[in-house]
C-alpha cells in the first residue's frame, strides 16, 4: 500500500500540510475546518459561473499585459478542464461560510492555480510560479467576483432550466385546453357550487398564468446583466487596468452567450442585492401560483370513489405500503413541496439582502445558493410536472356533466328573469326537497319551458366571451 504524501503550504497565518493529491490549498483547508455546518457544497452552476469569470479575467488580463501569457493560458486550460467535468470534487467549502464568500472564492483560485501549475509542468503548491492571489485573482476581489458569479449563475440556471421548462408547460396546458374545450364542469368558489365552466378553460387559464410569470421572470432577469466586476475591493477598481472592466465583460459575454456589461456604477452593483431580490420575487410569485395549480389538480383528481374525480392524473407509482391498488397524486405533491421551499428561500434572500454594511453585503453565499437553487428546482419541477402529469391527464366528461347539472349555482342564470329573491327561494327549496331547479321553476310558472331551456343551456353558459361567437 502506497504511503500518502503531503505538501506544505503557507499563508499569512502560518503553515499547514495538505495531501499531495488534492488541488485546493491552505485557505480552503482552513475553511473546511471552520465551517462544518451543513455538508452542502456549492451548486455546480455556481462553480461554473466562478470558473467562467476566472477564465474571462485570465484572458482579459493577458490581453492587457497584466499577467504572463503562459500563466493565463494554463489558467484558461484548467478552467476548461473543470468546466468539462474534471476535479469537481475539489470544491468543498460549506455554503454557510465567510459572509462575502471569500472561502469559496479562494477554493476556486487555489484549484485553478494548482492545476495550472501541473499544466506548466510544475508541482502543486508552488505559488511563486502561479499564485491563487497574484495571478488567478489578478485585479479581482471576492467583493466583485461573488456578486458577479451570482448574476452569471442565475442567468445560466434560467437559460438551462426554468426558461425552457415554462414554455413547454404552457404549450402542454394550451393543448389540453383545446382537447377538453367541449367538457362542461361545475365551477367552485369557496369550495362551494358556482356557475359552470369549461374544463378546457381551466387549462387555458393555467397556461395564461404561467405565460404571465414567464414574462415577469424575463423582465426581472434583465437586471442581472450589469456587472460590478472590475470594482475590485470596494468599487473603485483599485489594482485593475483602466480597460479591464470593459474587456472582461466583453469576454464573459462571449463565453456565456449572453450580453453583459459593466454597471454604470461599480460600487452600487457590488453593494446592492436588489437584482437578486427582484428575480427571487418573481420565482416566489410563480411558486405561489404553481402550488395553487398543484392543489387544484389534487382536488379534481380526489377519489376515486369518495372524491370529485373529475380528472385522472397519470398513476406513476404505487401509492401505499399497506393499501393495495392505491395511486396518489405524487407529482402534484412534489410540486407543492418545491414551491414551499422556493418561498422559504425568497424570505431568506430578502433578509440577507439588507444585511450588508457600508461597502459590502456579507450574506452573499446564502443568496447565491438560495437563488440559483430556486431557479433549478423550479425548472426541474415544471419539467417533471409537464411530462409526468399534465401531458397525461384525462377527464371524466360524465362526472363533470353530472356535477354541472346538479349545481345549485345554476340558479344564478335565472336572476335577470325571475329576480334574485325568487331565485334564492328556488335554490333553497331545491336543496330541501331534492327537486331540480328546472322542475320548481316550471311548477311555479315563473318561466315557460322553451325560455327556461335556453337560459339553463350549460353549453352557452360556460363559454368564455372570446369563444361565444364561435359557439
Amino acid at each position: 500500500m502506497t504511503e500518502p504524501t503531503y505538501r506544505i503550504e503557507k499563508d499569512s497565518m502560518g503553515e499547514r500540510s495538505l495531501p499531495t493529491q488534492i488541488y485546493y490549498g491552505i485557505q480552503t483547508l482552513r475553511a473546511t475546518e471552520n465551517f462544518p455546518i451543513s455538508g452542502i457544497k456549492p451548486l455546480p452552476t455556481f462553480v461554473d459561473a466562478c470558473l467562467l469569470i476566472k477564465k474571462a479575467t485570465a484572458i482579459a488580463n493577458r490581453e492587457l499585459s497584466c499577467i504572463p501569457g503562459d500563466i493565463s493560458q494554463a489558467i484558461v486550460q484548467a478552467a476548461d478542464e473543470i468546466l468539462s467535468g474534471n476535479l469537481r470534487d475539489q470544491f468543498v467549502v460549506d455554503i454557510y461560510q465567510a459572509g462575502a464568500g471569500t472561502s469559496h472564492h479562494m477554493n476556486v483560485n487555489e484549484v485553478l492555480a494548482n492545476r495550472a501549475l501541473e499544466i506548466l509542468g510544475d508541482e502543486k503548491g508552488n505559488y511563486q510560479r502561479v499564485s491563487p492571489n497574484d495571478h488567478v485573482n489578478y485585479g479581482q476581489s471576492t467583493n466583485d467576483v461573488i456578486p458577479t458569479a451570482i448574476r452569471i449563475g442565475a442567468l445560466l440556471a434560467l437559460e438551462h432550466s426554468l426558461l425552457p421548462a415554462l414554455p413547454r408547460a404552457i404549450a402542454t396546458l394550451t393543448t389540453k385546453g383545446e382537447e377538453f374545450h367541449a367538457i362542461v364542469k361545475s365551477g367552485r368558489t369557496h369550495l362551494q357550487d358556482a356557475v359552470p365552466v369549461r374544463m378546457g378553460e381551466t387549462f387555458r387559464a393555467w397556461a395564461q398564468i404561467l405565460s404571465d410569470h414567464l414574462t415577469r421572470i424575463k423582465t426581472a432577469s434583465a437586471d442581472l446583466t450589469p456587472l460590478g466586476l472590475g470594482g475590485s475591493a470596494v468599487g473603485t477598481g483599485l489594482n485593475t487596468h483602466p480597460d479591464y472592466a470593459d474587456r472582461v465583460a466583453e469576454v464573459l459575454s462571449d463565453l456565456i452567450g449572453h450580453p453583459v456589461k459593466p454597471a454604470p456604477h461599480l460600487m452600487a452593483a457590488m453593494q446592492s442585492m436588489a437584482p437578486f431580490v427582484a428575480v427571487s420575487g418573481t420565482l416566489r410569485n410563480l411558486a405561489q401560483d404553481l402550488a395553487k395549480i398543484s392543489h387544484d389538480l389534487r382536488l379534481m383528481d380526489s377519489g376515486p370513489k369518495t372524491g370529485l374525480k373529475e380528472i385522472q392524473l397519470p398513476p406513476v407509482q404505487p401509492g401505499s405500503s399497506i393499501m393495495p391498488g392505491k395511486y396518489n397524486p405524487v407529482i402534484a405533491e412534489m410540486t407543492s413541496m418545491v414551491c414551499f421551499q422556493v418561498m422559504g428561500y425568497d424570505t431568506a434572500i430578502a433578509f440577507a439582502a439588507q444585511a450588508g454594511q457600508l461597502e459590502l453585503n456579507v450574506m452573499m453565499p446564502l443568496i447565491a445558493y438560495d437563488l440559483i437553487h430556486s431557479i433549478e428546482i423550479l425548472g426541474n419541477t415544471v419539467d417533471v410536472l409537464t411530462t409526468r402529469c399534465l401531458a397525461g391527464i384525462t377527464v371524466s366528461a360524465e362526472r363533470c356533466q353530472f356535477y354541472a347539472e346538479g349545481s345549485l349555482a345554476l340558479v344564478t342564470a335565472l336572476n335577470t328573469h325571475i329576480g334574485y329573491l325568487n331565485a334564492a327561494a328556488i335554490a333553497k327549496e331545491s336543496l330541501e326537497t331534492g327537486k331540480s331547479l328546472r322542475q320548481l321553476v316550471l311548477e311555479k310558472g315563473l318561466m315557460d319551458e322553451a325560455e327556461l331551456a335556453q337560459v339553463l343551456d350549460l353549453e352557452q353558459m360556460s363559454l368564455m366571451p372570446d369563444r361565444r361567437s364561435a359557439g
